[in-house]
Protein backbone atom coordinates (compact mmCIF):
# COMPACT_ATOMS: atom_id res chain seq x y z
CA UNK A 1 0.00 0.00 0.00
CA UNK A 2 1.33 3.34 -0.82
CA UNK A 3 1.81 5.74 2.03
CA UNK A 4 -1.20 8.21 2.55
CA UNK A 5 0.15 11.85 2.74
CA UNK A 6 -0.63 13.71 6.11
CA UNK A 7 1.08 17.14 6.56
CA UNK A 8 0.43 17.98 10.43
CA UNK A 9 -1.23 21.52 11.47
CA UNK A 10 0.86 24.36 12.48
CA UNK A 11 0.22 27.54 13.32
CA UNK A 12 -3.69 28.55 11.80
CA UNK A 13 -2.57 27.77 8.43
CA UNK A 14 -5.88 25.38 8.11
CA UNK A 15 -6.62 25.77 4.69
CA UNK A 16 -3.12 25.17 3.35
CA UNK A 17 -3.28 21.61 5.74
CA UNK A 18 -6.54 20.93 4.28
CA UNK A 19 -6.16 21.40 0.58
CA UNK A 20 -2.84 19.58 0.74
CA UNK A 21 -4.18 16.67 3.03
CA UNK A 22 -7.03 16.79 0.41
CA UNK A 23 -4.78 16.85 -3.07
CA UNK A 24 -2.03 14.50 -1.00
CA UNK A 25 0.53 16.49 -1.27
CA UNK A 26 2.76 19.62 -0.76
CA UNK A 27 0.68 21.90 -3.28
CA UNK A 28 0.19 25.01 -1.47
CA UNK A 29 2.45 27.07 1.00
CA UNK A 30 1.17 30.31 2.81
CA UNK A 31 2.79 32.52 0.91
CA UNK A 32 0.82 31.07 -2.36
CA UNK A 33 -2.37 31.26 -0.89
CA UNK A 34 -1.89 34.26 0.56
CA UNK A 35 -1.34 35.49 -2.94
CA UNK A 36 -3.90 33.86 -3.93
CA UNK A 37 -6.47 35.67 -1.64
CA UNK A 38 -4.95 39.62 -2.52
CA UNK A 39 -5.87 38.25 -6.37
CA UNK A 40 -9.33 37.58 -5.35
CA UNK A 41 -9.29 41.30 -3.44
CA UNK A 42 -8.31 42.70 -6.87
CA UNK A 43 -10.75 41.05 -8.67
CA UNK A 44 -13.09 41.83 -6.46
CA UNK A 45 -12.20 45.67 -6.47
CA UNK A 46 -12.58 45.20 -10.25
CA UNK A 47 -15.85 43.80 -9.99
CA UNK A 48 -17.56 46.48 -7.52
CA UNK A 49 -15.56 48.97 -9.14
CA UNK A 50 -18.14 48.34 -12.51
CA UNK A 51 -21.13 49.81 -10.39
CA UNK A 52 -18.87 52.92 -10.33
CA UNK A 53 -16.01 54.53 -8.48
CA UNK A 54 -18.06 56.90 -7.10
CA UNK A 55 -21.53 55.31 -5.65
CA UNK A 56 -21.50 54.92 -1.72
CA UNK A 57 -21.24 51.14 -2.21
CA UNK A 58 -17.98 51.53 -3.48
CA UNK A 59 -16.59 53.79 -1.29
CA UNK A 60 -17.34 51.65 1.67
CA UNK A 61 -16.56 48.19 -0.09
CA UNK A 62 -12.77 50.40 -0.15
CA UNK A 63 -12.98 51.02 3.59
CA UNK A 64 -13.80 47.62 4.91
CA UNK A 65 -10.52 45.34 5.24
CA UNK A 66 -10.11 41.73 2.75
CA UNK A 67 -13.10 39.47 3.15
CA UNK A 68 -11.03 36.70 1.96
CA UNK A 69 -8.06 36.71 4.24
CA UNK A 70 -7.00 38.23 7.23
CA UNK A 71 -3.47 38.48 9.10
CA UNK A 72 -3.75 35.78 11.46
CA UNK A 73 -4.20 33.22 8.00
CA UNK A 74 -7.76 32.83 8.59
CA UNK A 75 -9.24 32.62 4.60
CA UNK A 76 -13.20 33.43 4.03
CA UNK A 77 -14.90 30.04 2.53
CA UNK A 78 -18.37 30.48 0.97
CA UNK A 79 -20.17 27.85 0.09
CA UNK A 80 -22.49 27.60 -3.64
CA UNK A 81 -24.90 25.17 -4.85
CA UNK A 82 -23.63 25.49 -8.54
CA UNK A 83 -27.01 22.81 -9.89
CA UNK A 84 -26.21 22.98 -13.32
CA UNK A 85 -30.58 22.98 -13.25
CA UNK A 86 -30.49 26.45 -11.35
CA UNK A 87 -31.29 29.67 -12.66
CA UNK A 88 -27.73 30.79 -11.08
CA UNK A 89 -25.45 30.04 -8.36
CA UNK A 90 -26.99 29.89 -4.42
CA UNK A 91 -25.07 30.91 -1.55
CA UNK A 92 -25.54 28.33 1.05
CA UNK A 93 -25.36 29.64 4.53
CA UNK A 94 -23.56 28.02 7.48
CA UNK A 95 -26.14 27.12 8.98
CA UNK A 96 -27.65 25.22 5.90
CA UNK A 97 -24.62 23.72 4.76
CA UNK A 98 -24.60 20.42 7.26
CA UNK A 99 -28.78 20.12 6.05
CA UNK A 100 -27.85 20.28 2.48
CA UNK A 101 -24.93 17.87 2.20
CA UNK A 102 -26.98 15.39 4.68
CA UNK A 103 -29.69 15.69 2.00
CA UNK A 104 -27.17 15.10 -0.99
CA UNK A 105 -25.35 12.59 0.70
CA UNK A 106 -29.08 10.93 1.17
CA UNK A 107 -30.19 10.94 -2.42
CA UNK A 108 -26.66 9.47 -3.54
CA UNK A 109 -27.20 6.44 -1.58
CA UNK A 110 -31.41 5.87 -2.92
Amino acid sequence: MESIFHEKQEGSLCAQHCLNNLLQGEYFSPVELSSIAHQLDEEERMRMAEGGVTSEDYRTFLQQPSGNMDDSGFFSIQWFNLNSLLTGPELISDTYLALFLAQLQQEVTQ
